[in-house]
């Protein structure tokens, strides 16, 4: 790549910003001067919500026909914790021993800073001659409630005409060796949370109380030992945690007049959120005609299955980084949920990114040289996908 940054110093000014979900903290005006100059569109793109807290935004895009490729990312982080937690100041982006520590290392400032670094380059290379349109969607308010990011740009860009035709969003996703994982999809997640009342009593006269613990310790056995399915081709069975149990009772001697139990379902595409919500209220209510007592039953959708079907996009994607890393990927939907989830309704979207050893720890960080390497293989996307689509 010629006429480019290196992407050390881009990722140390980027951690140097301290951009503690939902605080800027200058990390989006460094981006738009490193971009700007080399060709790209910046469109500052800030949300607010009532009871939510304000973000602001980035869409950089250089090019304006299609066909249309984008990278997307967060630059918001996580709390750094107590600094002496740290054997690096987690702002000050220290290099020791060939290894950048600081708080966004690896997620996912690396990540914006490789892309960003990549997407100059391929500006560069394709002076005069662009094949079509690189963006970058870069959101505040990833590692929050994010309400006002991600979701809301894709509503933005859509109302402009501006939707990508494939997005890479640059989350950390590989346990091991850089090029081992690349997510084609993400588990769903729904939280559940029931309460269950009866009558409070006399520890001494149980046959004059209904203890609620009773019918939802017998819910809780039901739901966490039932195996809703074994998984598919893409994705490991559907699981089950129980996440609290409690009464809130001080006393020996008082059966309480209700208890609470929490749980959350991470699910494959066996599933969908109706279907998991109707079958926790059959188990509620199969419960409640054996034991008797009342109960309500509150759901929060986290986020729904997905998956980016192998094809031509993924089987390309999967193609440049094994060219880079010699190391073909496993195509993977494990883990947590990222903001792919919203990109996923808008175009096909795959997930590749840095090592995820140490993201949310005390001394996050990412080799100088895998930060290399990561540039080189976003740079590879590019150039692959654009020639690809050129036919």
């Amino acid at each position: 790549m010629t006429n480019t940054p290196d992407p050390t110093l881009v990722l140390q000014a980027l951690i140097r910003c301290p951009s503690v979900t939902p605080q800027e903290a200058g990390v989006l005006d460094y981006l738009e001067s490193l971009m700007v100059p080399g060709g790209f569109s910046a469109s500052r793109m800030p949300f607010t919500e009532k009871d939510t807290a304000d973000v602001d935004n980035l869409f950089l895009r250089l090019g304006s026909q299609g066909p249309h490729f984008c990278f997307a990312g967060h630059v918001d982080v996580v709390p750094p914790g107590a600094d002496e937690l740290w054997s690096h100041p987690p702002f000050a982006a220290e290099i020791h021993r060939g290894t950048i520590f600081g708080r966004g290392a690896c997620d996912m400032k690396g990540s914006v800073a490789a892309f960003c670094v990549a997407a100059l380059g391929f500006s560069s290379d394709n002076a005069g001659k662009l094949p079509g349109s690189v963006s970058m969607l870069i959101t505040g308010d990833e590692e929050g409630i994010a309400i006002n990011g991600t979701v809301k740009m894709l509503a933005e860009l859509q109302r402009r005409g501006e939707v990508p035709d494939v997005c890479v969003v640059g989350e950390p996703t590989c346990p091991g060796t850089l090029g081992d994982t690349l997510k084609i999809g993400r588990r769903g997640s729904i939280h559940f949370e029931v309460t269950w009342t009866g009558v409070q009593g006399h520890s001494a006269y149980p046959d004059k109380a209904l203890n609620p613990i009773t019918p939802l310790a017998r819910l809780i056995d039901r739901v966490s030992s039932h195996q809703l399915d074994s998984g598919n081709a893409h994705f490991g069975p559907t699981t089950l945690a129980v996440t609290n149990f409690d009464t809130g009772n001080p006393a020996n001697n008082v059966i309480p007049a209700s208890a609470n139990a929490r749980f959350n379902i991470r699910y494959n595409t066996e599933h969908t959120a109706a279907s998991l919500k109707d079958w926790a209220r059959r188990e509620c209510e199969t419960v409640r005609q054996s034991f008797g007592g009342t109960y309500t039953i509150d759901i929060i959708e986290g986020a729904n299955a997905f998956m980016t079907e192998p094809g031509s996009f993924v089987e390309c994607m999967a193609c440049a980084v094994e060219a880079e890393t010699g190391i073909a990927p496993k195509l993977d939907t494990g883990g947590g949920t990222s903001d792919a989830r919203f990109i996923k309704d808008y175009c096909p979207v795959v997930e590749f990114g840095p090592n995820n050893a140490t993201i949310h720890q005390a001394d996050e960080c990412i080799r100088v040289d895998e930060l290399e390497a990561l540039t080189r293989v976003y740079r590879r996307m590019l150039d692959d996908w654009f020639a690809g689509e050129r036919g």
